[in-house]
C-alpha cells in the first residue's frame, strides 16, 4: 500500500515554491512589459515631437515667396500704371508664409536661437510695415515712393530669412537623425519585448508542462492510493464478515450449553425443594445469568463496531415498565440490604413510543452499578417528564466519582476501579454499550456525581405519547389445545431440557437429531409447530426450513419457530426470510417458550374451530 513519507512532505514545499516563483515571473513579465509599453509611448512622442520635416518645405517656400515679392515690387515700381492685383496676389501668399511661423512647431524649431528669433521678429517687423500699402486696411496709397521704401525695407531681409530657411534646414536634418535614432532603439525595445514575451512563454509553459506531469504522477499515486484503499476495504470488509461468522458461532457454541445449563436449572426451580437446595439453585442460576449477561454485552459491541445494532418502537406502558425493572432488580439491592424505590411523574403519559427491551437492558445494567457500587442508603429509579423528552434517572447514594474517573467513564473497557485489587467487577463494556443505545433511540445518557456524594444517571430520551394499547400476552391458560411438536436440535442435552420444559406445557415432542431428518419426519406426518436448530450436521435449519415448505401441503404453512444460539439481526433476517415464523434466542427462558406454545396452541385452536363451522 502506498504511504506518505518524507518524499511527501519534502514535495508539497518544492510545489509551493515552484508555483511561488511562476507568479513572480508572471509578475515580473506583466512588470516589464508594462515599463516597455511606457517607453514606447515615450519613444513615439519624441518621435511625433520630430516630424517636422513640412517646417523645412515651408520655410523654402517662405525664401521663393520673398524672392518673388521682391521681383514683383522692383517691377511694379518701373510700370505705369501699377499692376496691383499681382502685386497683392504675391504680397498676400507670402503673408501666408510667414503666419505659418506663430505655430507651435515653428516655434519649437527656433525655441533658443537668437539669431532666428530675430529673423522671424523682422520678417514679422516687415509685414507690419508693408500693411500701410498692401494690407486688406492700408492707409498709404500705392505710388512708385511707397514701392521703392518697401523695396528697401525687403533689402534687409536678405540674409535673415535665407539663413532662416538654411538653419531650419540644419535643425530638421538633426532632427531626422535623432528621429530615425529614436526609431532605430523603439525597434530594438520592440524586440526585447518579445524575446521577453517569449522567454516569459516558454517558461510558464516548462513550469506548466511540469506541473502537468506531477498533477499527473499525483494522479496515478492516487489512483494507486485508492486501489489500495479499496483492497484494504475490500480486506476489512472479509475480516468483519469473518470476525460476524466467527462471533455467530462462537454464540452458538457458548449459548447451546447454556441452553442446557439454564434450563436444567429452571425445571429444578418448578421442584420441591429444601431451603438449603433452593438456595445452592438459586446461586447457580445468578452466576449463569451473569455468564450470559457477559457473553451479551459482547454481542452487543460487536454489533456496535459493525453498525448492525438496531432499535425498534413500540407501544410501551412507562407505569408497567418502572414496576417490572423494580420487581426484578428489588431482589439484588435487598441482598446488600439497600432499599430501591420507583417513581413515575404524574405528568407522563400513560403510553409512549419506545423500544422497551433495550429501554430496560439500560436500566438494569445502570442500577445493577448502583448496586454494585453502592453500601449504604438506596437506590432510586425516576421516571420524569421533561419538555419533550422523558427522564430516566437512576440515583444512588454510593461511593461517587470523581472527575479523572468520570472523565473516562464511558470509555470501553473502562472501569471506575482498575486497580488489581478493586472490590467490584464487571467487563467495562456496560456504560459504554448504554449510552450507546441511547443515543441509537435518539437520546444520550449523562452522569452527574461527586466522590464521597453518590451518583446520579440520566438517560434521555424523545418524548412520543400514543393511544396504541400494547398487545396482551398470552399466556400457558390460554391454550386448550396439545401441540404436536417437532423439535430440531442435535444437541443431546438441549433435546433432554426442550423435551422436559414443552410437556410441563402438556404438548408433546417428536425430536430430529438434524435437518435432514426433521425433512423426513415432516414429509411422514403432519406436525403443528416446529422447533429449528439453525446449526446442524448434515441439513442446516435454513435449507431444512426451505426443504420443508418445498414439501407442499400442510408443511407450507406449519408454524416454525427458529431456536438458535445466533443472536444477530441478520440472522433473524435470514431466518424469516427462508419462510420461518418466529425467532427465539437460546438459551430459552421457560416463560418465553410456554408463551410462545401457548400463542401458537391458540391459533391451532381457532383454526380448528373455523374448520368446525365450516363444516356445519
Amino acid at each position: 500500500m502506498n504511504t506518505t513519507g518524507p518524499a511527501a512532505h519534502f514535495g508539497l514545499p518544492r510545489q509551493r515554491a515552484l508555483l511561488a516563483a511562476t507568479i513572480a515571473l508572471l509578475a515580473l513579465a506583466l512588470a516589464g512589459a508594462a515599463w516597455i509599453q511606457a517607453r514606447q509611448y515615450r519613444l513615439l512622442d519624441a518621435t511625433a515631437q520630430y516630424q517636422d520635416d513640412y517646417m523645412q518645405v515651408s520655410l523654402n517656400q517662405l525664401n521663393a515667396e520673398f524672392l518673388r515679392l521682391r521681383a514683383a515690387v522692383r517691377a511694379a515700381r518701373t510700370e505705369a500704371p501699377i499692376a496691383r492685383e499681382e502685386l497683392q496676389l504675391r504680397y498676400d501668399i507670402f503673408v501666408s508664409r510667414v503666419d505659418l511661423l506663430a505655430g507651435t512647431r515653428a516655434e519649437r524649431l527656433i525655441a533658443g536661437r537668437k539669431d532666428l528669433e530675430d529673423a522671424v521678429a523682422s520678417t514679422r517687423a516687415f509685414v507690419e510695415h508693408a500693411d500701410r500699402v498692401l494690407g486688406p486696411t492700408a492707409a498709404s496709397p500705392l505710388t512708385a515712393e511707397t514701392l521703392q521704401q518697401i523695396e528697401e525695407e525687403m533689402a534687409t531681409l536678405d540674409r535673415p530669412i535665407p539663413r532662416l530657411a538654411l538653419e531650419a534646414a540644419h535643425i530638421i536634418s538633426r532632427q531626422i537623425a535623432l528621429r530615425n535614432e529614436t526609431l532605430t532603439n523603439y525597434n530594438r525595445v520592440t524586440i526585447a519585448l518579445i524575446a521577453l514575451l517569449t522567454l516569459t512563454t516558454f517558461g510558464f509553459a516548462l513550469l506548466a508542462m511540469g506541473q502537468l506531469r506531477r498533477l499527473d504522477e499525483r494522479r496515478r499515486s492516487l489512483e494507486a492510493l485508492t486501489a489500495d484503499l479499496r483492497g484494504a476495504q475490500r480486506e476489512a470488509e472479509a475480516a468483519s464478515r469473518a470476525k460476524t461468522a466467527f462471533l455467530a458461532n462462537m454464540s452458538h457454541e457458548i449459548r447451546t450449553p447454556f441452553q442446557g445449563l439454564l434450563g436444567m436449572l429452571q425445571l429444578l426451580d418448578a421442584d420441591s425443594l429444601t431451603p438449603k437446595q433452593r438456595k445452592q439453585l438459586h446461586t447457580a442460576r445468578e452466576s449463569a445469568t451473569h455468564l450470559l449477561a457477559i457473553l451479551n454485552d459482547l454481542l452487543d459491541m460487536s454489533k456496535l463496531e459493525a453498525g448492525t445494532l438496531s432499535v425498534g418502537s413500540e407501544a410501551v406502558d412507562l407505569r408497567r415498565l418502572a414496576e417490572d425493572v423494580h420487581r426484578l432488580m428489588h431482589t439484588q439491592a435487598a441482598a446488600k440490604g439497600l432499599a430501591l424505590e420507583a417513581h413515575v411523574d404524574a405528568a407522563l403519559p400513560a403510553l409512549a413510543m419506545l423500544d422497551g427491551t433495550r429501554v430496560r437492558q439500560v436500566l438494569y445494567n445502570l442500577i445493577s452499578n448502583a448496586v454494585k457500587f453502592t453500601d449504604h442508603g438506596g437506590i432510586t429509579l425516576e421516571l420524569q417528564h421533561s419538555g419533550s423528552e422523558i427522564v430516566f434517572a437512576v440515583i444512588d447514594t454510593g461511593i461517587g466519582i470523581d472527575a479523572a474517573t468520570m472523565a473516562r467513564l464511558f470509555r470501553r473497557f473502562s472501569q471506575g476501579d482498575d486497580s488489581r485489587s478493586r472490590r467490584h467487577g464487571g467487563t467495562g463494556l456496560g456504560l459504554e454499550i448504554s449510552r450507546s443505545l441511547a443515543r441509537l433511540m435518539g437520546g444520550d445518557l449523562t452522569v452527574q456525581s461527586a466522590r464521597g456524594h453518590g451518583s446520579r444517571f440520566e438517560m434521555r430520551l424523545p418524548l412520543q405519547a400514543t393511544q396504541t394499547v400494547p398487545a396482551p400476552q398470552r399466556t400457558a391458560a390460554a391454550a386448550t389445545r396439545s401441540l404436536r411438536v417437532l423439535a430440531a436440535e442435535d444437541n443431546a442435552v438441549n433435546r433432554e431440557v426442550l423435551a422436559a420444559m414443552i410437556e410441563i406445557d402438556g404438548h408433546q415432542v417428536t425430536f430430529a437429531e438434524n435437518g435432514t431428518q426433521a425433512v423426513s419426519a415432516m414429509r411422514s406426518q403432519p406436525y403443528d409447530l416446529v422447533l429449528m436448530d439453525l446449526h446442524m450436521p448434515e441439513l442446516d435449519g435454513i435449507e431444512a426450513t426451505r426443504a420443508i415448505r418445498a414439501l407442499g401441503g400442510d408443511a407450507a404453512t406449519v408454524p416454525i419457530v427458529a431456536l438458535t444460539a445466533d443472536a444477530f439481526a441478520e440472522t433473524r433476517t435470514r431466518c424469516l426470510d427462508a419462510g420461518m415464523s418466529d425467532f427465539l434466542t437460546k438459551p430459552v427462558a421457560l416463560a418465553d417458550l410456554t408463551a410462545m406454545l401457548a400463542r401458537h396452541a391458540s391459533a391451532a385452536m381457532a383454526g380448528a374451530q373455523v374448520e368446525r363451522n365450516s363444516g356445519r
